[in-house]
Parts: C-alpha cells; structure tokens; sequence
C-alpha cells in the first residue's frame, strides 16, 4: 500500500513539471525587458544605494521568464550574476523538508499529530522540557516553544564576530544541535505561542531519518528534486564546504548593522544548518519548486491544507507576515504573496509568488547588510516585490524601506 501510495505521488509531483511548460523551464534570458523595469531598478538600488556588492532575480509569470542583476558576483574578478549561479538558500531548506514530512504523512509513514519522544524517545527532555507533549505540527509551524539553538551561549560565543571566521569550519552532529537549544529554558508551553527555532527543523529532519531509514538528503532528493529536476538543488553532505557548481562569492560583516569590513564567507561547514538552512539551490530551482508546490502538485489536498494553515507570528518575525508548515504569507500594498525566505551568512534570499503559483518572484543578494533606512536585505527584497506584484516605482530607499 505504502509502494503505491508513493508511486501516486511521484506521479502527481512530475505531472507539476509537465504542468509548469517547457518555457518555464528553459535558461533565463540575461537582459532585462520593460516589464520589469521596477526590480531591476530595485536591483540597481541595492548595489548603489544600500551597498551590496550584487543582487540578482528571477520572474516567472506564466510561460515568461526573466533574469535581472546588478553589481558584482565576485568583487575580486568583478564578473556578474548569471541565472545558472547557486547560492546557499538558508531558511528555504525548511519548505524542502516539511514538504518532505507531508508527503511522508500522506504515505502513512507518521502522522502529524506524533509526538517527537514517539521518534526521538529521550532526546527532548529536561530543563522545562517534555518531548511526549511537543507534535511534529508544533515544530513545523514554529509553535512547540523549544528554543533556538542559535540562542545557545556557545553559539553565541563561537559564531558571532570575529568568532566566526575562526569556528565557520566546526562540525555539529543534528543532536548536538538539539543539546546545545535545550541549554536554555522553553519559550513557551508547546502549542501556546509562537518563536522561530531552527530547533524545531533539526528536530523535523531527525524524524524523517528515523521513520524512513534514509538520510535527509536521500529524502529531499528522492521525494522532491528528482521528480521535479532540481538539478542545481542539493543537500551537502558530511563536513562539505564548498558550493558545487557555477556560483559568486558571499560576504559577511559579521556584526549585525555594521556594513563594512566585510569578509568572504563563500565556504563554511554548514552541518549546524541540517534542516534547517543547509541546502544550495538557484533562482530557477526555487522558482520551479515553489511554483509546483503552489499549484497543488507537491502535496495531496489534506497536505496541502495542513501546509498554508497559517499562524500569527505575533510581532516576532518579519513585518506583515503569517506563516504556515515550512512556508510564509507576506501582506504587500496590493495584497498578498506566499513562499519563503533565508539568511546564511553572506547569502541571503527570497521566493514568493501569487497563490496559485503562476507569478513567482526569487530574489538573492551577496550581502547581508544594507546601509541606511533599508532595513537589511529584507527591505530589498520587499521593494522588489511591490514593484513586481503592486507595480510601485521605487525612487529611494525611504520611500520602499
């Protein structure tokens, strides 16, 4: 049962390529047009206004394609940003592995109402903490209250500053990771508020691991970039530092709200984002996997329900947000657009798009600073997307912030 209940799925997963077109699929063309003269005209901003060094996107509206960049890729050779570059997606790893976690729900391998001491007896207990009371629906939508372990004093100590350049290449096993959050105390009593903790994902990817009897890696390949033909999209595995493939340099301040020095921080081990942020994609991969993931090809319709039941975020997370199982709601001037965003030192992007998945906005920056009232990279990315889906014209940073 279980053999045919996936084989359906593969089946509804690749019908979303056959669905999206060949055209949506084809390279990016590499000059913009004037129909998107608004994010390239953000695009432009962000490098001679809020001191990036580059900053690319891509729209797919319908069978159209556009790529768009500005400044540099690489400010030792100077070369610029090409569609086909990767980049690490952060944050956006979190949408790949509940999509993961919901197609393993509708394939009877766990339910979302399990509690993690059902997979992972003994892990999260202690110090305020009880894992028969946490559900894997608490930790995919950020309400279980266990603390992030980017919190912990370690972390804190060994990856903030100068710290990091030192301790970028350490390694840490997903329980450590677990150990290292329950240090500090819970956030709150499961299921009564809600915090962002890549606790929660590590904690999520474990429990693929442990009901399936495959890596995570295995699965993410298997249940979702090889039936959609992500082929720049991939997990690293073991203490991999590099990014494979054609890609820019990414750099870091190391202090948050300072824009210079900055430092290349393009290698790193990135085994402290295991489920949480470690994945390399492109704008195209994203672009194509969240357009399927809207169009309702991903997910079953309970899943899929499950997936953009969204939460408050309560004022502890971005501005005029809502978020779901591994996915977001961002309210713009005009209305509003869903998908995911993530932030890893240096690199920093979004995707979203109109609900039903046909008009798709990703967006990646080499930075992750932004000098003035830009407010980060963030204010970046939602200036392009009100010039993408609200039609603003953005004319300084003040104004778009």
């Amino acid at each position: 049962m279980k053999n045919t209940v996936r084989t359906a799925l593969t089946v509804l997963l690749t019908g979303a390529v056959l669905a999206a077109g060949p055209a949506a699929l084809a390279a990016a063309p590499s000059a913009p047009d004037g129909g998107h003269a608004g994010v390239q005209s953000v695009l432009d901003l962000a490098v001679s206004d809020a001191g990036l060094p580059g900053a690319m996107a891509e729209v797919r509206d319908g069978g159209s394609t556009w790529f768009g960049q500005a400044g540099t890729a690489d400010v030792n050779t100077g070369r610029t940003f090409v569609p086909q570059d990767r980049f690490r997606i952060g944050s956006t790893t979190k949408t790949f592995v509940a999509a993961v976690v919901l197609r393993l729900e509708a394939e009877h391998e766990l339910s979302l109402d399990d509690t993690v001491e059902h997979w992972l007896p003994g892990l999260v207990d202690g110090n305020g903490y009880d894992g028969s009371t946490v559900t894997i629906r608490q930790l995919l939508n950020h309400t279980s209250g266990i603390a992030n372990f980017a919190t912990a004093d370690q972390v804190q100590a060994d990856f903030s500053g100068q710290a990091f350049l030192q301790h970028r290449f350490d390694h840490f096993t997903p329980r450590q990771l677990v150990e290292l959050a329950l240090t500090k105390k819970p956030d709150f009593a499961p299921g009564t508020g809600w915090v962002y903790s890549d606790t929660n994902y590590v904690l999520a990817g474990m429990i693929v691991e442990q009901a399936t009897g495959h890596s995570l890696a295995q699965e993410i390949a298997t249940q979702i970039t090889e039936p959609l033909h992500l082929r720049n999209t991939y997990e690293p595995t073991g203490d991999d530092t590099r990014i494979h493939g054609l890609h820019g340099r990414y750099y870091s301040t190391l202090t948050p709200g300072v824009p210079s020095p900055f430092y290349d921080v393009t290698d790193l081990n990135p085994s402290w984002g295991y489920g949480s942020g470690d994945l390399i994609s492109t704008l195209g991969d994203l672009d194509t996997f969240f357009r399927a993931l809207l169009e309702g090809r991903v997910l079953p319709p309970t899943q899929q329900a499950e997936m953009f039941t969204m939460q408050d975020t309560r004022g502890n997370w971005i501005d005029q947000s809502h978020y779901g199982l591994g996915v977001a709601s961002l309210r713009l001037s005009c209305g509003t657009v869903w998908g995911m965003g993530g932030a890893l030192n240096g690199s920093w992007s979004y995707t979203f798009g109109t609900r039903d998945g046909r008009h798709l906005l990703s967006t990646g920056v080499n930075g992750d600073w932004a000098k003035g009232s830009w407010k980060w990279p963030i204010g970046v990315f939602t200036a392009e997307l009100e010039a993408e889906f609200c039609n603003t014209t953005p004319t300084a940073p003040a104004a778009i912030s």
